[in-house]
């Protein structure tokens, strides 16, 4: 928080001008959409001002409501999520829990339980407005539009920020996996060196 006291009649016109360029400093950072406004998260803000993008993923719309990097957040994140029909999550696992909420469209969530050399064949569960989905720790997963209009989810993550290991097929060995970290929502903020943990 930043107070200023302007207008007392010893105030120099150096000092109301650092005051000025203090607050405008201020308020670039956290509240005009700065890249990475890590001052914090405030108490009520409009989801339509968010910033959402792709990241680079054909059919994807991602906005990071509460973040760990973005935001500061200790023990949750939570993401909209907006996927066109057809496009899908990679084949992916991390080390926390994850719980979406179905806002609207329907889907599909492959779920392997991840206890061998490699995750295997996933079971299949049909998503829909809705319906909420839990995804335990290490379980490799993915989530698919497979209907016709688009799919939008509210997405929960613990102990963020996210470590994702992603594969090319549910056969690829865990040891093959790849760590995205920072992942892609990250990776302009997070500014702390890399550790593979493999």
């Amino acid at each position: 928080m930043i107070v200023i006291s302007v207008g007392s009649a010893s105030s120099s016109p150096i000092a109301a001008v650092f005051s000025a360029a203090l607050l405008l400093f201020y308020f670039s950072d956290t509240t005009l959409g700065a890249p990475c406004p890590i001052n914090g998260l405030p108490i009520l803000r409009n989801i339509s001002d968010l910033p959402q993008d792709s990241y680079g993923r054909p059919g994807l719309s991602h906005m990071t409501i509460a973040g760990s990097v973005l935001h500061g957040m200790k023990e949750v994140e939570i993401w909209l999520q907006t996927f066109a029909p057809g496009s899908e999550t990679p084949i992916h696992r991390h080390s926390c829990e994850e719980v979406f909420v179905v806002l609207k469209g329907s889907g599909t969530l492959y779920l392997a339980e991840t206890h061998g050399n490699f995750p295997g064949k996933p079971i299949e569960f049909p998503i829909f407005a809705n319906s909420t989905l839990h995804i335990p720790i290490n379980d490799a997963h993915q989530v698919k539009n497979t209907g016709h209009e688009d799919l939008q989810v509210l997405v929960i993550i613990s102990r963020p920020p996210i470590k994702v290991f992603t594969y090319d097929d549910w056969f690829m060995p865990h040891t093959a996996a790849r760590l995205k970290f920072p992942y892609y929502w990250d990776e302009q903020c997070l500014q702390e060196s890399l550790k593979d943990e493999l």
